[in-house]
């Protein structure tokens, strides 16, 4: 299987990620191409209750991008300039898909309306989870290899989904939108992917970011959105055979990672806190008997 260019990821047989070209990527980042998504037909597909709720998920999260990357830019990980560099194409990118999501909600009779909350207000975990980075990052010079590693999970899970999704909704205009928002995704995670490697070559650096994972890591929108919204979309998404699958080799690509050897993520949240009740899943009607 031929690797597609400029550094995305292909869907399936994928062992390593290929090499990341930050200049070639810097001088094509752009808004995600809506230009040729026909949106008068999203209408003319159902959309299920179950995607519309999930979609609302990941558009939240989307657009929470802006808030993250205020605690981010309190610590160490900007004093990199490929890092900077890349956080700031990171950060368009990011903006304009959760401005696509929120097109294809008006567009499927669903609009986006005003949060309960504004992202502008931190709930006081936020609060405290945004210091105590900040302080480990100004006494542990480090500490990037922390945040490259996080960024790689959390793009990772964030792209998996968005392909389960377009598994389980079946709908043409839909997958054509996460497809093209998935190139982004990809290209994101091969950045953070190979940062990642590299700063956690020394054991001791890649023992701490192993720590603080498997302590801490929870997946994307952990803290946003409430828990019934994540465990809702988990289940969605990934109960079933393909699901807990897809799951299965996010876990097995992070597990290349030096000193991530056997680490549990994905795979071992969905069997903790998301199965469903019965136990074998299928919250998305895709079940194999």
């Amino acid at each position: 299987m031929t690797r597609p260019a400029h550094g995305v990821l292909p869907r399936t047989g994928e062992h390593r990620p290929p090499v990341f070209d930050l200049d070639a990527w810097v001088a094509r980042s752009r808004a995600v191409d809506l230009s040729e998504i026909d949106w008068s037909a999203v209408a003319r597909h159902p959309v299920s209750p179950e995607t519309i709720r999930t979609l609302r998920y990941m558009q939240d999260i989307e657009s929470h991008t802006i808030v993250y990357t205020r605690s981010l830019l309190a610590t160490r990980a900007i004093d990199d300039p490929e890092v900077a560099t890349f956080l700031a194409c990171w950060l368009y990118e990011e903006t304009f898909h959760g401005l696509a999501l929120a097109r294809f909600l008006a567009a499927a009779g669903h609009p986006v309306g005003a949060r309960s909350r504004p992202r502008g207000r931190e709930s006081f975990a936020q609060w405290l989870e945004a210091r105590l980075t900040a302080w480990l990052s100004r006494g542990w010079g480090d500490f990037c290899a922390v945040h490259m590693t996080w960024g790689a999970i959390n793009e990772l899970t964030t792209l998996t989904a968005y392909r389960r999704l377009m598994a389980v909704a079946d709908h043409p205009v839909l997958s054509d939108l996460l497809t093209r928002i998935c190139l982004d995704e990809s290209r994101h995670f091969v950045f953070y992917y190979r940062q990642a490697e590299r700063r956690l070559q020394r054991r001791a650096v890649s023992r701490v970011a192993r720590l603080m994972v498997d302590r801490f890591w929870a997946p994307v929108g952990s803290g946003v959105q409430p828990d019934r919204e994540l465990l809702f979309m988990a289940r969605y998404l990934f109960d079933g055979d393909d699901g807990r699958a897809a799951a299965r080799r996010v876990d097995e690509t992070l597990r290349r990672l030096p000193g991530f050897a056997g680490v549990g993520l994905l795979e071992a949240w969905m069997h903790r806190y998301a199965r469903s009740a019965n136990g074998n899943g299928g919250g998305n009607g895709h079940r194999h008997h």
